[in-house]
Formats: C-alpha cells, structure tokens, sequence
C-alpha cells in the first residue's frame, strides 16, 4: 500500500501542475489576442514575448506534466490491487469520463496555441475568458467525484461551479459596460 500512495502523491503533483499550465495558458492566449489588436511597435513587441513565455509554459511545464500525471494514473489503475477496485466502481467511470474531456481541452488548447505561435487570431479575448472555465468545471467535477466516490453527488459541485461561472461572466458584462461608458 505504501507503494500506491507513492504513485497517487506523484500523480496528484503532476495533474496540479497540469492545471496550473492549462489555467495560465488559457489567460497568455488572452494576452496574445489583445497584443495583436495593439498598434506597432507595441504591437510585435509584446506578441513575440507572450509567444516565448506560451512556447515554454507549454512545452516545459503543460505537456510533460499532462504526460507524467497520465502515466503515473494509468500505472496505479492498471498495475496495483487498488487500481483494479477503483476500476469496478462506477464514480471511477464518470470520473474517466471527464478525464477524456480534460485530454480534448488540453488537445484544442494546443491546436489554439499552435495558431498563436503563427500569429492566427481565430478567437477573440472574450471566447478565451469563457474557454478557461472549462478547465475550472472539469476540475471541480474530478475533484467531487474523488473526495465523494459517488457517481450521482458530483452533480452538485458541477452545478454550483456552472453558476459560480455564470455569475463571473455576468459581471465580467456588468464590468465591460461600465468601461464602454467612460
């Protein structure tokens, strides 16, 4: 047993750090995005900083800790006694579910990243501030599901952050109008 915490304290690092990348990416691509709407030289400037700190942000930090965070829970799941208990259980599906989810978020963050690198502004900074939540409602439903090991009881936490989002966007308009005004 003492093997499998191990594995469990690596995975649960490397899935922190893997958040942490996809939340600060997400908010470089809002950067960016507002960069290419600056004038020159304002404009190259902060454009070629901003791809610089996404490159490493990216490569150094996001993609080896969504790897190592995957290695490390399929070797718990697949390779201990207790993986094969989790894999019975049917909150331990939901959770893969989402899971799957996050690796099609972390896949479209990388397609947007790579457009960026090529200065392709295909979103504006306003689609970016509402794509970071997505990250938040994935986490937020992983975590509920793992703390409560029911596949029903995540519902909740899901819903309180959907309208926790909801309400941040609303002010985030509430906010915009007020600048708009001035």
């Amino acid at each position: 047993m003492e093997y499998y915490n191990y594995l469990k304290s690596l995975h649960l690092i490397f899935v922190i750090t893997w958040f942490a990348g996809l939340f600060y990416i997400v908010r470089l691509f809002v950067y960016q995005i507002e960069a290419s709407e600056k004038s020159s030289p304002e404009k190259e400037i902060l454009q070629a900083q901003y791809k610089i700190m996404a490159y490493r942000l990216w490569y150094i930090i996001t993609w080896p800790s969504a790897v190592l965070a995957s290695v490390f829970a399929f070797w718990m799941l697949f390779f201990t006694d207790a993986g094969h208990i989790w894999l019975t259980q049917s909150w331990m599906h939901v959770k893969l579910c989402f899971v799957f989810l996050l690796y099609l978020y972390h896949g479209k963050c990388h397609q947007i990243f790579k457009q960026l690198q090529n200065d392709e502004v295909k979103y504006s900074n306003n689609f970016m501030r509402l794509w970071n939540e997505g990250a938040t409602i994935i986490l937020f439903a992983v975590v509920f599901l793992v703390v409560l090991k029911s596949a029903i009881n995540w519902i909740f936490g899901v819903i309180g952050i959907i309208l926790f989002s909801v309400l941040i966007m609303l002010g985030f308009r509430f906010y915009k109008r007020i600048r708009e005004r001035k």
